[in-house]
This record gives structure tokens, sequence and C-alpha cells, in this order.
């Protein structure tokens, strides 16, 4: 039965293909070009890269004509930034950025990005520039500074004189930090086009000899169709939580489930979201300008947490687990572009929560440490009962639905209420209720 089911499953999907194939012969009997295209609202980050290096192959091994990414982007990481110009620069078919919608930047990483496609455009009241080399984890001395900037200025350059973009000027966003507005950068001659929407980006590139990896070759656009891709559900996760805020919660949240779950075992589901929460932390980490000393000092903070538990300090061990907190958090992400940057709006709340959180755990293990004990010989003490006989030293007393041997230094008529004193063995001291006796 089950290779029925199997075999049944697999013809439903060839069904289902069935139309998708057939347009796409009919798109290429009619010869009309096919262009992926790709949206990127986001700092350039590995996982970014990744992505778009993932649609340029794809885009290769669909025939379409082209890939067209529309780009919003406040910068990111050189490494991530060139493993994109290396898939565009060795792509077989025209890669085409296009900063958009209005309101949309091609800053820092992303404006040598635009100057490295086949074609680059933009829509009115976009923005392109500031592309100078910062340090990533600490300040770089003068002469470091110096061969960075000049390796970008190089870097830069040769790819604006490869695509017939203005070097000059990519030299100068990259020395000067630099930055113009799409009429500017069309003048300048940095960008191609300047238009308001894809279509007529579609119209105004048909016939634009560019070079691609085989050769020059003329780009097919007019009356184009158009493929949206989506992101899979996996790359959505993995380019969320490359977000320096997002990485910083789950960070925040993994210390915390674990915290929990180790003062309070057996729990669980802290322990489990706790340990979910860190390795993906652990996953965005690796992918962001990390300052490890930030990290050590978050650390450090839960340490403290816990030793206050142990450890009478009065508040002096929370108070320098929340110091440590605020510096950790502050120094996580050490880096100027404020892409890769723990935002204030999201590190203050997060800060007064969690130490909140951490605080009130302190108080509730330390309330439970001191709490009377409820069972036992000890959680007898102070409990009330009754005289069953009389006590002349010695008697016998009802107390918590028990009969007990009991001993008094004063006689204590039968009936009378009396209070728990001490419990030695099976015998325990007591002494008359007088307060009882007066209500």
């Amino acid at each position: 039965m089950r290779w029925i089911k199997v075999t049944a499953f697999f013809l439903i999907l060839f069904l289902i293909s069935l139309p998708v194939c057939g347009g796409a012969q009919e798109n290429q009997k009619e010869g009309q070009p096919v262009y992926d295209v790709v949206t990127i609202q986001a700092p350039i980050t590995p996982p970014i890269a990744r992505y778009i290096t993932k649609s340029i192959e794809q885009a290769a091994q669909d025939k379409a004509q082209g890939l067209i990414v529309l780009l919003d982007t406040p910068g990111g990481l050189d490494p991530a930034m060139r493993d994109i110009i290396r898939a565009m620069l060795n792509s077989p078919m025209p890669v085409i950025v296009y900063v958009s919608p209005s309101g949309a930047r091609a800053a820092s990483a992303g404006a040598i990005i635009a100057v490295a496609a086949h074609v680059a455009a933009m829509s009115p009241g976009t923005n392109i520039g500031a592309a100078h080399p910062v340090a990533v984890g600490g300040k770089m001395d003068e002469t470091m500074a110096k061969k960075a900037e000049n390796d970008m200025v190089a870097y830069a350059r040769s790819i604006a004189l490869k695509r017939g973009h203005n070097p000059e000027w990519i030299e100068k966003a990259v020395r000067e930090s630099s930055s113009l507005t799409a009429e500017e950068a069309l003048n300048q001659k940095v960008i191609d086009y300047l238009v308001p929407n894809i279509e007529q980006l579609l119209e105004q590139m048909d016939g634009k000899k560019v070079a691609v990896n085989e050769g020059e070759i003329a780009i097919r656009a007019k009356g184009a169709k158009l493929n949206y891709k989506e992101m899979s559900l996996r790359q959505k996760i993995l380019i969320s939580i490359s977000d320096p805020n997002i990485a910083y919660l789950l960070l925040l949240l993994g210390l915390a489930g674990l915290y929990f779950e180790f003062s309070t075992p057996g729990a669980v589901i802290p322990g489990i979201v706790g340990g979910i929460a860190l390795i993906l932390s652990f996953f965005a980490l690796q992918t962001l300008p990390v300052n490890f000393a930030g990290v050590l000092l978050i650390l450090f903070a839960v340490i403290l947490f816990i030793a206050e538990i142990k450890v009478i300090s009065h508040g002096l061990l929370t108070i320098g687990g929340v110091i440590s907190l605020v510096l950790g958090s502050l120094l996580l992400f050490e880096s100027p572009d404020p892409a890769l940057r723990v935002s204030l709006q999201v590190m203050i709340p997060a800060v007064i929560i969690v130490s909140l959180f951490f605080v009130a755990v302190i108080y509730l293990a330390a309330r439970a440490q001191l709490r009377k004990p409820r069972t036992g010989a000890q959680g007898m003490i102070g409990m009330k009962g009754y005289a069953v006989t009389d006590i002349d030293q010695s008697g016998k007393v009802f107390v918590n639905g028990e009969y007990w041997n009991a001993t008094s230094k004063l006689h204590i008529q039968k009936g009378s209420k009396i209070t728990v004193l001490k419990v030695s063995g099976l015998v325990i001291e007591v002494e008359e209720d007088k307060t009882r006796l007066e209500g």
C-alpha cells in the first residue's frame, strides 16, 4: 500500500507541474524574454549574499534573460559585498540592480554593488553613496585605515571601469563618503537609468549591450515577463535572525531560559526555548561584526545574577550584573554602521525587562530559601492543636490530624488549645495557646 501512495503522490506533482511547464514552453515559442526579480531590503550580510548568489545561479538554470535586484540597503559587511559582486561579475547573464522604491537607498556596500551591476538604475527620491570602509570589531590605526581605504578604492574603481560607470565618483564615495541623489547619479554617469518603475526600466534598457561572462550581448527586455521570486521560509529565517536586534534578543532569551531551567530544574519548556534561542543567536553572531568583550560581559552578568542567590551581598551582585549587562549590550556589535548595531529602542527595553526577570527570579529563590518549612519535624513547629488529656509534664495532644505524645513545662488542662514548640523524635513539646483562649 505504501508504494501506491508514493506513486500517487508523484503523479499528482507531475500533473500539477504540467501547466507550468507548458507556460514556459509557450513563452519560449513566442520568444518572450523572462527576468527573475528578487527584493533586498536588509543590510548586506552573509545570508543576503548567499540568497543573491543562489538567485543568480537559479536564473541561469531557468534560462532567464537576466536577474533584476530591487535594492534598498543601508550597507553591510565587506566580505558579503565581495561575494555578491564576484557572483555578478561571473554571471552568464545580465544582473540589473534597481534602487527602488522611492525613499530607498544604496548606501555603503550597496553603492558598490549597484556600480558593479551590468545595468544600474534608480527610482526618483532614492540616493546612493557613503562607501567609506569602516573597522569591524575595533578601531584601526592610521596605517591600517589607509591600507583598507586604498584597497577599497582600487577595488571599486576597477569595477566601475569594467561596467562603464564613473570611477572618479566611486573613489570619492569611498574616500570622502560622498552621496548622490538619483538625478545627480544619472548626471554623473554613476547609474545608467532613472526610471519611476520597473516596466520603464525594461523598455529603456532594451537593446543595451553589456559584457557578461561569456562575452558581449544585447539585452532583450521589451515586453519581458517578470518572474518575482519569494524567499523560502529557511532563507527568511536565516536573514531575519542575522539582524543585530534579533540576534541580541535571541541571545538574551537563550541565557534567560537556561538560567530559569537551571534555577528551577524540571520546568523543561524554558530550557528548550532557551537552548533553541541560544543556538540561533550563535548562528547570527557568526554573520555579524561581534565584539566578544560584549558577549563575555553579558555572560558575566548572568554569573553575577546566579551568585546573588548563593551569596548574601545585599543586592551588590545584582547591581553589578545589571551594569555588566548594560555594558555588554552596548559593546556587543561594535560598528560605526547603524545597520550593524543594536538599536537603542530595542536595547533599553530589553535590558530593563531582562534585569527585572533576573531580579524577580532571585527574589523568589531567596524567598523560598527563607520560607518556613511546611513538612517534616521543622514544618510542625508553630502548628495548633488541642490537649486530648491533662498534661502534667506529659500527656497526649491532637495536632495536624494525628495523636502525639507531648510534654509541657506548665500544666495544661484537657481540651485546651496548644501550640507546638519543638519536635524530638515521636514526642513534641507544647505550650498552652493563650491567644486562642483570650479570643
